[in-house]
């Protein structure tokens, strides 16, 4: 008779076929045959693109007005917005002989994404005042050390020769919006 503090372990016999693992081995050996009669889910790049939605967020960018100045006064909205606290920059003013290449008095000097902390949520692009960061439909680069995903003003900023059309991220409101000139920010 058992009682409860005894406790007896009861183990399971496996029988022959189990013991010798053959319809294990030959159900994984099924998987790999219809798996080779798949349709591949690889696509070859370079040769062949991938279809991306319009509304993609990819690599960020900071705008230039249609002078070639850079839209961003540093104000910082951008990185209070930020939920992964991704974007850093230090706030500057423009000297004398720089009006070509600040749109105003204040500009960032250092301006720098985390891009391994960033989520591409696009909070950043809402909180622009000024419209000077968007996100492209530009996929993200690869590297192998973690210093190379520290994007600096280097390889934000777009070339005044090579420029980044967004507009097919702007709704009609926000094109609307854009013509009232009463509004400071739109002068």
């Amino acid at each position: 008779m058992l009682t409860n503090r005894s406790k007896v372990v009861v183990k399971k016999q496996m029988n022959f076929w189990e013991r010798i693992y053959l319809p294990a081995v030959l159900g994984g050996v099924v998987i790999t045959i219809k798996h080779l009669f798949r349709r591949k889910a690889t696509v070859r790049f370079p040769e062949v693109k991938r279809y991306i939605s319009a509304v993609w967020r990819g690599q960020h960018v900071l705008k230039r007005d249609e002078h070639g100045a850079e839209r961003c006064t540093a104000c910082g909205l951008c990185a209070v917005a930020c939920p992964a606290e991704a974007i850093t920059m230090t706030a500057a003013e423009r000297k004398k002989g720089e009006e070509g290449l600040y749109r105003e008095e204040k500009y960032a000097s250092v301006y720098e994404i985390n891009m391994l902390r960033c989520i591409f949520c696009g909070l950043c692009e809402e909180a622009c005042p000024k419209e000077a960061i968007f996100l492209t439909d530009r996929i993200e680069s690869t590297d192998y050390s973690r210093q190379a995903f520290i994007y600096g003003k280097d390889k934000l900023v777009e070339a005044v020769d090579n420029r980044i059309d967004v507009t097919k991220r702007q709704t009609p409101e926000v094109l609307e919006f854009k013509q009232q000139k009463l509004l400071s920010h739109n002068r």
